[in-house]
């Protein structure tokens, strides 16, 4: 399959590289300029949990090619797009008029309707994902990450299309074991949900990387998500349907708490996965708390926790 990652991100960099391994051709759209600065290799240190529990460590220098036009007559089977969910507007305005017969996979966070978020982008050319991987790049340009041996793939409560069984069967290939999740929509929602409960209390702190180890500010990023359930439910959403995704709300804190702070100190993975984000101007946690806010006013429901850690996300951060 030839692939386009939209963007050099840390997603998109650290699933390219996995497609890439398997056989698949994979290259990198960035903006004009920005293949110089970037270089021709991605400088790579990753646990890959493919085929170890505990991972395997890959370091590495990875040569990459990238691209910086789109015409519409392009080859591409697959073009992925993984941006922060403020910035898929944009990116689906750009790449509507330029997607060819490409089917193209939306592969992160959303909390608008799915079918709305992507634009003029043709629908039945569309397929739904979400990584399961994370990391970032350091002040030393070298991506510090985590890739598990899941990645999630959703419809919107109809059986997958040829399109997206093909995408599935690319991840496949690359070692993934698929999740299916049916109500994609609704899961994309508790998941939006889940990341404003954390980032309120990262942001709170600085940023997200100060949650790591610390029971009693995970707690409190516990029961900021679990206030935010009856905002799902003022959106209609089905709560029943997502018991799985709810359960580490819906538990008994002084249970999760400890055992988050233990996997976040001690457990490579789950420690990058907050170490990493150490930048305390990022902009995406910023912006899901903002937008989860936002809707909470609208609807009139109360979230005293994200109230309460508004002033560490509302400025506007410049520079």
């Amino acid at each position: 399959m030839k692939i386009l990652m939209f963007g050099r991100g840390v997603i998109a960099t650290i699933y390219g590289w996995a497609l890439q391994q398997a056989g698949h051709d994979v290259e990198f759209y960035v903006r004009p300029g920005r293949a110089a600065t970037y270089g021709d290799a991605v400088d790579l240190d990753l646990f890959d949990m493919r085929r170890r529990v505990w991972g395997q460590r890959v370091a590495e220098k990875w040569p990459v090619r990238y691209r910086e036009a789109l015409e519409p007559d392009h080859d591409f089977d697959l073009i992925l797009l993984s941006v922060p969910h403020h910035r898929l507007a944009g990116a689906t305005a750009f790449l509507a008029p330029r997607v060819g017969q490409a089917t193209v996979l939306i592969f992160g966070n959303l909390w608008t309707e799915p079918l709305a978020a992507i634009g003029a982008l043709p629908a039945d050319q569309i397929a739904w994902g979400f990584p399961q991987a994370g990391g970032g790049f350091g002040a030393d340009g070298v991506l510090h990450g985590a890739l598990l041996p899941s990645v999630i793939f959703g419809t919107l409560d109809r059986p997958p299309t040829s399109r997206e069984r093909a995408v599935r069967q690319a991840f496949r290939e690359a070692g993934l074991r698929i999740k299916e999740r049916p109500d994609f929509r609704g899961w994309l929602w508790v998941h939006f949900a889940s990341d404003a409960g954390l980032f309120s209390q990262g942001l709170r702190l600085g940023s997200l990387s100060e949650l790591a180890g610390a029971t009693g500010d995970l707690r409190e990023a516990l029961l900021a998500g679990r206030e935010l359930l009856p905002l799902l439910q003022a959106r209609g959403l089905d709560l029943r349907r997502h018991r799985g995704g709810l359960l580490p709300f819906r538990a008994p804190t002084w249970l999760t708490a400890p055992v988050l702070a233990w996997l976040t100190a001690h457990v490579a993975p789950a420690r990058l996965s907050l170490t990493a984000h150490s930048d305390p101007d990022a902009e995406e946690p910023r912006e899901v708390c903002r937008d989860t806010l936002a809707e909470a006013r609208r609807l009139g429901v109360a979230v005293p926790r994200l109230e309460a850690a508004e002033p560490s996300f509302a400025r506007e951060v410049t520079g």
